[in-house]
């Protein structure tokens, strides 16, 4: 599995060819920072390291009067490695929400049919994790241990709900834009 920077970054240039440049511009666009920041040191040492695993390669450009900038296009071992990150991602529970949140950034990579499934998959993860969680929370098993176990135990109950009630969100979504592409 690619790490949190390289995903983002390996889906940016899957949409489009960019450069170090347009990557922190569209980085700083998405407001990516107030959830994960990532610093602009940390965007060219991640595409040298893409660049040297032959996830990418860069292109020199000349524009205008400008200094030469390096485009960079995913190679196909590189499309290989963030599919199958996205869905790595997408069909796991991390209390890190970010992983989840960059692959959800790049959901549309997948064709309609297969975003809802995996989204569905993800919902059925999700409620297991939670039910496993859940089995814990009982009054004899409170009164054993302390306040903060009990509260904490609890609070990750909460950060379970709020990825279902997400992954709710974006199969909804999902579904209208099928309906809308579909019914056209």
């Amino acid at each position: 599995m690619l790490s949190k920077p390289a995903t983002m970054l390996l889906g940016l240039i899957y949409e489009k060819p960019l450069n170090a440049y347009e990557i922190i511009k569209r980085l700083n666009y998405m407001n990516v920072k107030w959830w994960f920041n990532i610093a602009d040191s940390t965007v060219y040492s991640t595409l040298k390291a893409l660049e040297k695993k032959g996830y990418i390669s860069g292109t020199t450009e000349k524009v205008g009067n400008m200094p030469d900038r390096t485009v960079y296009n995913l190679s196909d071992t590189g499309k290989d490695k963030f599919i199958d990150t996205l869905k790595e991602s997408i069909l796991q529970f991390n209390y890190d929400t970010n992983i989840f949140s960059i692959a959800a950034f790049f959901l549309s990579t997948f064709p309609p049919d297969e975003q809802h499934e995996l989204l569905e998959k993800r919902l059925e993860i999700l409620q297991k994790y939670r039910a496993g969680i859940e089995k814990q929370v009982n009054p004899l098993w409170e009164n054993e241990v302390s306040a903060y176990h009990v509260a904490n135990v609890k609070r990750m109950i909460d950060l379970v709900d709020a990825e279902i009630t997400g992954t709710k969100r974006l199969l909804a979504n999902c579904s209208e834009e099928n309906s809308r592409r579909y019914c056209e």
